[in-house]
């Protein structure tokens, strides 16, 4: 459970900003509450604690991140097409900022490695990161999105697209194809997700 400490009513002004709806709070000592996706904000005297499956529905919008993060991401299927799920990590110099994972239904081991690809792109881009060094175990995914290979199925095509513009909302970028071993705590996150479904 995230505890954000900050200044309730300038985390209030940029969760309106964003478009989320603010109410007033429960009991009289929260300031107010804010629900988005999995997630529920609640604020009190100088902090606000964020709940939820999925806190980085809101804590991305009340951070006041910027500079620079190491994303890693990874997709996984269990038969091609299968149960499918996605894990994603990022890392600052100060440690870990954010991870999650979430199952995605069925689909192919390679439309999973781009969903969990997706999902960290709009995770980093909400924290408001200027440049990001992307990781991930799925040579496909990291060569089709260089550019470095074509992409035939028109599925994946989408999801390249998708990805390229998420990209576009960095100041700079890299992606890397790592090893496994590198990439252990997106994949276990993915993992994860698909033995608690």
């Amino acid at each position: 459970m995230p505890l954000i400490e900050c200044d309730p009513e300038e985390a209030r002004r940029r969760l309106e900003a964003a478009g989320v709806e603010v109410a007033a709070g429960n009991t009289e000592h929260e300031r107010w509450r804010a629900e988005r996706g999995d997630a529920v904000a609640v604020a009190y005297d100088e902090k606000v604690v964020v709940q939820g499956a999925r806190p980085s529905d809101l804590t991305a919008l009340l951070s006041d991140a910027s500079g620079r993060a190491h994303v890693y991401f990874d997709g996984a299927s269990r038969g091609n097409p299968g149960p499918a799920a996605v894990g994603w990590v990022v890392v600052t110099s100060d440690g870990i900022v954010d991870e999650g994972s979430s199952r995605i239904g069925e689909t192919t081991n390679n439309r999973a490695e781009y969903e969990a690809l997706l999902r960290a792109l709009e995770v980093a881009r909400d924290y408001g990161f200027d440049e990001i060094d992307l990781r991930g175990d799925s040579e496909l995914v990291v060569k089709q999105v260089r550019g470095e290979w074509n992409v035939n199925d028109p599925g994946l095509r989408e999801r390249r697209v998708r990805a390229r513009e998420l990209l576009d909302s960095f100041d700079r970028w890299s992606l890397e194809h790592v090893p496994r071993e590198i990439n252990d705590r997106a994949d276990r996150l993915a993992n994860e997700a698909l033995d608690d479904g």
